[in-house]
């Protein structure tokens, strides 16, 4: 029986050839084939409330116009200048509750045996902490530094201590953050922090660093008249640009026709 043309034709199709050094190795993505390439599921992804929360909160203070007295909490020291401050504080970290305790037996003991106690049985210089504390140091103008956290919830706490501090010409910092200031007094979280006196090795340091938060943050005129927040969403200063561009060009017509007349 003769080939039919449809084999024909199929034999004389030239098939491609493969190159050796490449050979295909096509995948297959079904069940208990290739595994998956990743792929960036976020958008998919239904996020916890306090998640969603925190990130609408974000897009608010950036879209919101924001008054200078909160905006300021902003402007924090950068790592460098926080490693320094940080490096001095943990110099005057307060005694743990065992070593208070211990003092005050040593103390006692030496009192009852009538032997005069030494000068290292004495309170060291320590850092000073608790908002009404820090406050009440700062009002008397004894504090000669105060530390701020500037993630405080709500801000409204420290929201004046700022202004307090510049009545009082009494130099202050914001740091980040409250955690860190916690670290230092044995807490989880700290609104505030002072230090009221230091050792003499150290008064060079101090002097260094009340200099630097005079002249950034006591007498930084910016932070009391710099707005903050206000920014648009990227489609807002697209549609906005497109918008100014249109006038732009509507202008320059109407100049143009006008000089022609």
């Amino acid at each position: 029986m003769a080939p039919s043309g449809k084999d024909t034709k199929k034999k004389n199709k030239s098939t491609a050839v493969a190159d050796p050094l490449f050979p295909a190795r096509p995948r297959n993505f079904g069940i208990g084939g290739d595994i998956q390439p990743n792929r960036d599921l976020s958008r998919f992804v239904k996020w916890p409330r306090y998640v969603r929360i925190q990130r609408q909160r974000a897009v608010l203070y950036q879209r919101l116009k924001i008054p200078p007295a909160i905006h300021q909490f902003t402007n924090t020291l950068s790592k460098n200048e926080a490693t320094t401050v940080y490096k001095l504080f943990n110099k005057y970290r307060p005694e743990t509750p065992a070593a208070k305790k211990q003092r005050i037996k040593e103390t006692a003991a030496s009192e009852a045996m009538e032997v005069e106690a030494d000068d290292d049985s004495k309170s060291p210089y320590q850092i000073k902490y608790g908002l009404n504390h820090v406050t009440t140091l700062v009002e008397e103008k004894k504090a000669s530094l105060v530390l701020i956290a500037y993630d405080v919830d709500p801000l409204e706490l420290v929201l004046w201590l700022p202004a307090l501090c510049r009545k009082m010409n009494v130099p202050f910092m914001i740091v980040k953050n409250k955690a860190r200031l916690g670290t230092l007094v044995h807490l989880k979280t700290c609104a505030t922090v002072c230090l009221t006196e230091v050792e003499k090795q150290d008064s060079s340091q101090l002097k260094l660093l009340t200099e630097l938060a005079m002249e950034k943050y006591n007498d930084n005129p910016d932070l009391v008249r710099k707005w903050g927040g206000g920014t648009m969403g990227l489609k807002t200063q697209a549609k906005l640009a497109k918008r100014a561009k249109a006038v732009a060009l509507e202008e320059a017509k109407k100049a143009k026709s006008l000089g022609r007349a």
